[in-house]
């Protein structure tokens, strides 16, 4: 409820007149404040037939496996926050080549978008979020210390669609297969 205005002193949930789904109110001036998903960007992003991992070095999943991946800024747009995630997590220049796929993971309120990237060069370092960073072959990829399921959706679907300039964005509710 950190983003809730200052202002109110509480907040109580139920359903506003003309909603129906009940909704943090405060009591003092009846400003509705809307919880939304988070929504994840990131980026599968290849050089030269290999692809760039971090190890994660902050919770969650400290010490596995993920692609450049991280919350979506205010004012920020989804392409220019992928950008933002491989420089602060790789220190990596990158170009989109494509929208490759959207995660829906309702049981913790988020929506991934993720990217096909290029490397702009293949210079990569750790950088605060990440203990190292490494460019893998596809038989290199530990497979049994990724990070996070839409890591592993994330580098098959890459796979599958690598090379083709037109292919349809793949789309997964996490729970179904």
């Amino acid at each position: 409820m950190s983003d809730a205005p200052r202002k109110s002193r509480s907040f109580e949930r139920k359903i506003p007149p003309g909603d129906s789904l009940p909704r943090l109110v405060c009591t003092d001036c009846g400003f509705i404040y809307y919880e939304n998903p988070k929504l994840v960007v990131g980026s599968v992003c290849e050089w030269s037939d290999r692809l760039l991992l971090c190890r994660r070095s902050i919770e969650p999943r400290s010490g596995f496996w993920t692609i450049p991946a991280g919350y979506l800024e205010l004012n920020e747009t989804t392409e220019a926050g992928a950008c933002r995630e491989a420089w602060e997590e790789a220190r990596a220049r990158i170009e989109i080549d494509a929208l490759l796929a959207v995660y829906n993971v309702p049981h913790i309120s988020q929506v991934q978008i993720m990217y096909r990237a290029r490397l702009l060069n293949p210079e990569v370092e750790a950088a605060d979020e990440t203990s190292e960073v490494r460019l893998f072959s596809w038989e290199e990829i530990p497979w049994g210390d990724l990070a996070f399921p839409s890591v592993e959706w994330a580098l098959q679907h890459f796979r599958q669609v690598r090379g083709k300039s037109n292919f349809t964005v793949f789309t997964k509710t996490h729970g179904t297969q």
